[in-house]
């Protein structure tokens, strides 16, 4: 039997699926995406899919992954999901399927407690406050009982606590096969797990970071497999670009002067004046943040020459130059104690990675590469290219076909008779995520990323929008440009969610319209029993999560009243609130990208030496596909029923708003605030109605 028909047979009504996985639909778009995965895993090659929200595209590419026999990557953008396909849907696969398949799960160095670090963390001065030391404690108690070190099973851990960096390593300061702790090593165990497991489940982050890098790990993983899946693919080029260029920031030169301090200290006091040495990094690195003076934190200032805008080139160069001599200072402490431990080995070249940087950072950009510099409360030196397309087809696409090849020589006739024909050893590539353009080609995803000649499917959404969803943009709001914009939004929020009992997701484009209008919310709602204003960065995600859904739901006690959440960036995609938890999603503005935005400005410009319009074919497509991310939050199954309420008039009255529109689900189009209003008020029924019912029972 085919792979194909092994699929086509589990998606059938007397299969295992539909008795033991209760969540499981039969949809005609989630067998056939299935069983052209499963087609691309029999030939070889590259699919991208784009899988409408509610297709079910996790079952769709894991019964074939699990089916197929053969070993495979599953990749997704977001350690959430990681989680989710590991912990519960190939367990439970695995089960249904009656499938006897290893699996594994693998994250990068900093999800995983470094126990060497741990005990280092202990001397260390840096941690001078009560919640970090209780904090550590905790650590310290998990840390007999775990046995992954994954970070995320540890509970009531903040996922941005300070203490993390001092209990985690990374590349850098990881001291490899001479740790005292190596054979407890958590990142060495799960490693192991994942080169003898048949699906091993990492991120883009690692997958990228090890591509970038071609350290142990991932890399081993890779030419094993025969079949890599991307899921959440429409962020893998801006991830990839971050791992693919290079990058220097003041925060790892002071984090290197406070490891020489604590390392020097503990292991070889009185040697060396380690306070000196720390002091010149630490010294060095503020020089060089106060050489771009009060620039606005945030900012990304250009840098074409051979210095950023609007900062003064001596400065700069001076401050380049004491930072090279405060490294090469820490090399020649750090070598005179190298025989002493390992430590000392590994900050030695940690300073002279630093001092290489410097170096190129001192040249000119690296052609098809842009460079600029972040400013906030450290400097982050950045040259980035401008897309993954270079990368995917010389090192992903080009050498995976290369090492099957050699894989198959190595088999003998036999395996090389089978390539020949296109079969089992090619190696095969799949792409997906529920938003990966707006024409039917997807280039906005297949152009940047290197995958033109790639097979494309599109799957719709099972749902029915017109009836469960509306979409409404009013047109009497200021322009988003003009500074009353924010409020008007504000108060239009505040007006509609008061008629459903919050159940309201407010995204916005900028942090600074997130403090603005979730300001005046917290204001208008201060007294309020009814509802409460949550707000991205006042709380962990998570955190905000549980409590948008347990706030939502029947009854308006002091814990359970209705909640307008008001967030920006992640929450824009990978947030699953299905039912009556959340009826309206707000967007502020158009999602267009930052005109003077560094690698925004260096895409377009590139854009129009080649004859190519910017803003049709950049600024249009990447607008298109960010609303539709934030518009897929509103309909997660098929009971939904919500509003999308988008404040920008532009999109009704502005021609390329009809593209914008064309892109987003097909929902009913509210033409007046009349026809909001009433919206509006069948949802407050609705919501009354299953209220007394449930009452009633």
């Amino acid at each position: 039997m085919s792979l194909q028909d092994s699929v086509r047979e589990a998606f059938g009504p007397d299969s295992g699926l539909p008795r033991l996985v209760q969540e499981f639909r039969p949809r005609p778009g989630q067998t056939d995406m299935a069983l052209a995965i499963a087609k691309t895993i029999e030939d070889g090659g590259v699919l991208v899919v784009e899988a409408g929200t509610g297709v079910g595209k996790t079952f769709s590419y894991l019964v074939p992954a699990l089916l197929s026999g053969e070993r495979v990557l599953l990749s997704t953008a977001t350690k959430t999901l990681q989680d989710q396909l590991f912990g519960r849907d190939l367990p439970r696969l695995v089960k249904a399927l009656g499938t006897p398949v290893r699996t594994a799960l693998l994250k990068g160095r900093g999800s995983y407690l470094c126990l060497h670090r741990m005990e280092m963390a202990r001397q260390d001065a840096a941690l001078p406050t009560r919640v970090a030391l209780k904090t550590l404690a905790s650590i310290e108690k998990w840390s007999q009982v775990t046995h992954t070190g994954d970070l995320a099973e540890l509970p009531g851990l903040d996922e941005r606590s300070p203490v993390i960096p001092f209990v985690t390593s990374s590349r850098e300061n990881c001291l490899g096969s001479q740790c005292p702790r190596l054979r407890a090593c958590h990142v060495n165990l799960a490693r192991r797990e994942a080169l003898a497991a048949d699906v091993v489940v990492i991120n883009h982050h690692l997958f990228f970071a090890d591509m970038a890098v071609r350290e142990s790990g991932m890399a081993e993983l890779l030419p094993t497999v025969n079949t890599v899946i991307f899921d959440e693919a429409h962020q893998l080029n801006e991830i990839g670009v971050q791992f693919l260029g290079q990058y220097l920031t003041t925060g790892q030169l002071l984090d290197l002067a406070r490891d020489v301090l604590a390392a020097g200290l503990s292991l070889a006091r009185g040697l060396v004046d380690w306070q000196q040495v720390a002091a010149s990094l630490e010294h060095a690195s503020r020089d060089l943040r106060l050489t771009v003076g009060k620039s606005y934190p945030g900012a990304k200032l250009r840098w074409t020459g051979s210095v950023p805008e609007g900062v003064d080139e001596s400065q700069w160069t001076e401050a380049l130059e004491s930072l090279h001599d405060a490294s090469n200072g820490a090399m020649l402490a750090l070598d005179t104690v190298s025989e002493i431990a390992p430590d000392f080995v590994k900050l030695y070249e940690r300073a002279g990675a630093i001092n290489q940087k410097l170096a190129q950072f001192r040249q000119p950009c690296a052609s098809g590469s842009v460079r600029w510099l972040d400013v906030g409360a450290q400097l982050r030196l950045v040259e980035s290219p401008l897309d993954i397309a270079a990368a995917v087809q010389t090192k992903l696409l080009k050498a995976g076909d290369a090492g099957q090849t050699r894989e198959a020589g190595e088999a003998g006739e036999a395996a090389g008779a089978r390539e020949a024909g296109g079969g089992a050893n090619s190696r095969s590539w799949v792409f997906t995520s529920a938003t990966l353009g707006d024409d039917p080609k997807l280039t906005w995803f297949t152009e940047p990323c290197g995958l033109g000649s790639a097979e494309i499917l599109r799957v719709e959404s099972p749902f029915d929008y017109p009836a469960q969803a509306s979409v409404y943009v009013p047109r009497n709001l200021p322009k988003p440009g003009d500074p009353a914009h924010s409020a008007q939004v504000a108060a239009l929020v505040a007006s509609a969610a008061s008629m459903i009992g919050g159940r309201t997701l407010v995204l916005t484009t900028t942090l600074r319209a997130l403090r603005a209008i979730s300001e005046a919310l917290q204001a208008h709602f201060a007294d309020s029993r009814d509802i409460e204003i949550l707000v991205q960065g006042q709380q962990p995600k998570r955190e905000l999560m549980e409590r948008f859904r347990q706030g939502s739901s029947a009854g308006q006690t002091k814990d359970q009243r209705g909640c307008i959440l008001v967030a920006s960036a992640s929450f824009w995609e990978g947030v699953d609130v299905p039912g009556d938890a959340l009826q309206m999603v707000v967007i502020d503005k158009l999602p267009f990208p930052p005109p003077n935005d560094p690698l925004v400005e260096a895409r377009s410009s590139r854009l129009e030496a080649m004859g190519r319009s910017p803003f049709n074919d950049y600024f249009l497509p990447e607008a298109a596909v960010a609303l539709k991310q934030g518009a897929g939050r509103l309909i997660r199954r098929e009971s939904d029923r919500g509003i999308l309420l988008v404040c920008d008039s532009r999109l009704v009255t502005m021609g390329y708003g009809r593209r914008l529109l064309a892109a987003l689900p097909p929902m009913r189009r509210l033409a007046s605030e009349a026809e909001f209003q009433e919206a509006l008020g069948q949802l407050s029924v609705m919501q009354l109605t299953k209220t007394s019912t449930r009452a009633e029972f």
